[in-house]
């Protein structure tokens, strides 16, 4: 049965650029894209074509097998991540240093791919968006971009199988693995296809730090790869352009092409930091959206990102620190998680914490993120609006805590106050406070989880720091929550 995926460009629209977008990898993090996906979908943005390498095959699955962006959200939050790992039989491991790999693919066929949405028909009837799926023919040492119509379970699971992490895929008799050691995103394939404006979801890291230990300079590997073959693609886009403005367009396109880069400020936790539970799949969700809803803002869309190796480039955090709170009340339940990226430069009140999290109305899920000061730093309220699937908005800002007696400040600590809004900005169409859930008898001070601290005692050393200075707010009592948030 066709059927027309969601961020389809309209074929009669002849004067809109021709939108390529463009789903690079990143392992499981690649939730992160689906909060993304929304914010695009609400700015109006449409594709003719979407191309998807390593793990953003996954969501190109999602979007061609008819999952809209909120569906795409919903179930990234809901899915269980220790299916992606699944044994291989016993005989694989007692090959020794032949082993295929550490994990097999059956429990991403048999529980992610199906809890996702994904469906190989479905892919296969899409119309209205051409979908590409990268795959790395190891026979040939290239990369082969597999069209959506021509697609099978067998392109999908070799997209994401990692060598060493996962055995190759054999298509006939030929050997297919992860495309990420050639290309972590087909530009020029884009490109070739008549392109005029790339939108490139980015979450590989990219910045100056290189770390000890196998694992981390495994990580490193796959970012130069990943990074240094977009920057030569960046660069050939910039050949291009120039030959489109001298009047030659070996492609087609009608004008030269413009890059966008959406990507997180800070690297996005990895893969084993979601096995471990120091962040969600639904924090990542929100993550992107906020990140999305921040470039759509400040972005220059006659120009783009520069054709640079800073289009990817981002900024080292200190060691973080996460903690998550669950609040309810007459308006719904909202789940928030706030991050630390520079716990040292937090004890030391230099820096901020960001709050992001999800809010949920009966059975409609809506990502809701937030910005701001120091929740206990006294500031001042700043709130913003935010479009949920209703078109309503929501703010979230915590009630000042006077010096009150302590019993009091306890009750109060963790309350947000919460509007809905039809539109940012727009008319208030309900109000009321959240409290925590289970009867306020959540912790008063939040229990952090430190990410990315080099050793036990390093997490330890900026857990505790981080708990001296929230106990010193709620004894002083001078704190207020204070934010932004946007959905």
């Amino acid at each position: 049965m066709e059927h027309i995926p969601a961020l389809a460009a309209d074929p009669d629209d002849r004067d809109a650029p021709r939108r390529s977008l463009i789903l690079a990898g990143g392992g499981m993090r690649v939730a992160w894209q689906a909060g993304v996906l929304c914010a695009l979908e609400e700015s109006g943005l449409a594709f003719a074509h979407a191309d998807g390498t390593s793990g953003g095959t996954i969501n190109l699955a999602m979007l061609l097998s008819g999952r809209a962006p909120r569906e795409m959200s919903e179930r990234w939050r809901t899915l269980r991540v220790r299916d992606f790992a699944s044994p291989l039989p016993l005989r694989e491991y007692l090959r020794g240093p032949r082993l295929s790999g550490f994990a097999g693919a059956d429990g991403i066929v048999r529980r992610v791919f199906p809890h996702l949405g994904i469906d190989v028909e479905t892919i296969r009837s899409a119309r209205g968006i051409e979908g590409t799926f990268n795959v790395c023919n190891h026979a040939a040492k290239t990369n082969e971009a597999i069209g959506h119509r021509d697609v099978d379970l067998e392109a999908l699971v070799a997209g994401i199988s990692l060598p060493m992490i996962m055995p190759a895929v054999w298509r006939g008799r030929t050997p297919y693995v992860d495309a990420v050691w050639i290309k972590d995103a087909n530009l020029m394939g884009a490109v070739k296809r008549g392109a005029e404006e790339l939108w490139i979801l980015w979450c590989i890291g990219n910045t100056p730090a290189y770390r000890d230990g196998p694992f981390h300079q495994y990580v490193h590997m796959i970012e130069q790869s990943a990074n240094g073959a977009l920057f030569e693609e960046l660069d050939r886009i910039g050949d291009l352009n120039a030959a489109i403005r001298a009047g030659h367009s070996p492609y087609g396109q009608r004008r030269p092409v413009i890059v966008h880069v959406v990507k997180p400020h800070h690297p996005i936790p990895l893969d084993p930091d979601l096995f471990l539970g120091r962040i969600d799949a639904a924090t990542l969700v929100a993550m992107g959206y906020r990140d999305a809803r921040r470039y759509l803002a400040t972005m220059d869309g006659d120009r783009g990102v520069g054709l640079t190796p800073e289009a990817t480039r981002m900024e080292e955090p200190g060691v973080r620190v996460f903690w998550r709170e669950r609040h309810a009340g007459p308006l719904g339940r909202v789940q928030l998680v706030a991050e630390v990226p520079d716990a040292a430069a937090f004890v030391a009140r230099r820096d901020e914490a960001r709050l992001v999290g999800a809010s949920r109305r009966g059975a409609s899920v809506t990502a809701c993120c937030a910005m701001g000061a120091p929740p206990w730093r006294p500031a001042r309220s700043s709130t913003r609006g935010c479009s949920t699937p209703a078109d309503e908005s929501c703010g979230c800002t915590g009630a000042a805590r006077r010096r009150a007696p302590l019993g009091e400040r306890l009750r109060s600590l963790r309350g947000l106050r919460v509007e809905l809004r039809e539109g940012a900005g727009g008319a208030l169409v309900g109000e009321g406070r959240l409290e925590p859930e289970g009867g306020g008898l959540t912790a008063p001070v939040p229990l952090p989880i430190v990410t990315n601290a080099p050793s036990l005692r390093g997490r330890l050393s900026a857990a505790a720091s981080f708990e001296r200075v929230m106990a010193g707010e709620l004894l002083g009592g001078g704190a207020r929550l204070a934010g932004s948030s946007s959905n």
